[in-house]
């Protein structure tokens, strides 16, 4: 079995196109189970080079989407993701996607989703920011986020590009991405918060994973946080807004963005997950004088009040009661919102 796999890596790379398909199908069928991964791993300095030239060389035959497909099989594994990085890997797909990807979609969708597993790694994040290189650093950022901006699909095995969310994630987890998506003149940010009304949810979640991580940056990038407020509240505050139809006099208080939203039921936003990281943002945001200020002129603390009443999941409604705390620490007149829970609704006077 080991000289069979060792002969059939060879045919990855033999001169006859259709050997080298036929190869490359089969590595594909092998990185789909356990046993396979571990082989292929075992044989990585061959088997990695190898798909990775497949990709550049195999325009329209097939076998690049085959290549792409055993890639991100592999490169789940943090330490082939790393050797994959160091090959190389991070350019060859944006190399690729930006040359075919508009031919061969589904190409193009798995190289944005190797891309996520590459990101996992630090090498594979610097590398994506292109860190070092002052002429060219965010150039990839900004490339993918235009991909993702204009391309989307209700059918999501269509969406090429909805992976990318993923990596504006996995990015945003340092520094140095999260200053790259929000520096202004970019403009990378807007593009991204924009994307929160999409119906796909791993768009939407990503939106809010990558917007929660960016607030990170408030105690020294809240100017250019509330330079987008237009889009920012309506993106942290409707999906913790619950599905109640607002009273005039509370929309009277908001922009217009929210009241209209907030005049008729609405859908509730299903995924705690996407509820806790928008009330996190909050939090970080109103941590800061500014933030809090901000948060007030659109009448932030009734939405939430409200929309904790119909909260019922724990580390949410924690989240929730966080930001009460925060408030009423900060000299804020509160008031509790219902006997059994422990959320202080917030009036100004």
């Amino acid at each position: 079995m080991a000289d069979e796999l060792d002969e059939l890596i060879g045919f990855l790379s033999d001169r006859n196109p259709q050997v080298r398909r036929e190869a490359v199908d089969i590595v594909r069928g092998l990185t789909g189970g356990e046993d396979g991964l571990r082989a292929l791993a075992a044989r990585a300095d061959r088997a990695l080079p190898a798909l990775l030239r497949l990709l550049a060389s195999a325009a329209g035959s097939g076998a690049g989407e085959a290549a792409a497909d055993s890639l991100v099989n592999l490169s789940q594994d943090a330490a082939l993701a790393a050797r994959l990085v160091a090959l190389g890997a991070v350019d060859a797909a944006m190399d690729v996607v930006a040359r075919r990807g508009g031919e061969q979609p589904a190409l193009a969708r798995s190289l944005v989703m190797m891309l996520v597993n590459l990101t996992h790694v630090a090498s594979g994040v610097a590398a994506l920011l292109q860190v070092g290189d002052e002429k060219v650093q965010g150039l990839y950022v900004a490339k993918l986020v235009r991909s993702f901006c204009r391309s989307s699909s209700d059918s999501e095995e269509q969406d090429t590009f909805e992976y990318v969310a993923s990596i504006l994630v996995n990015i945003s987890k340092v520094e140095a991405g999260r200053r790259i998506l929000m520096e202004p003149k970019r403009g990378l940010l807007k593009q991204i918060i924009r994307q929160f009304d999409s119906t796909n949810q791993l768009r939407k979640k990503g939106v809010a994973g990558t917007i929660r991580n960016c607030c990170f940056e408030a105690d020294t990038q809240l100017q250019n946080l509330l330079s987008l407020a237009e889009y920012l509240w309506p993106a942290l505050l409707l999906p913790v807004a619950g599905k109640k139809i607002y009273s005039e006099e509370d929309r009277s208080k908001m922009p217009l963005e929210l009241s209209s939203a907030l005049s008729h039921e609405r859908e509730a936003v299903e995924d705690s997950e996407i509820r806790q990281q928008t009330l996190e943002a909050i939090y970080m945001i109103v941590l800061q004088d500014d933030g809090r200020r901000s948060f007030w002129s659109v009448n932030g603390p009734r939405i939430l009040q409200v929309g904790y009443e119909d909260e019922e999941d724990p580390k949410v409604m924690e989240a929730y009661e966080l930001i009460g705390s925060l408030i009423q620490d900060a000299k804020y007149q509160v008031r509790n919102i219902s006997k059994d829970k422990a959320f202080a609704g917030q009036t100004f006077t």
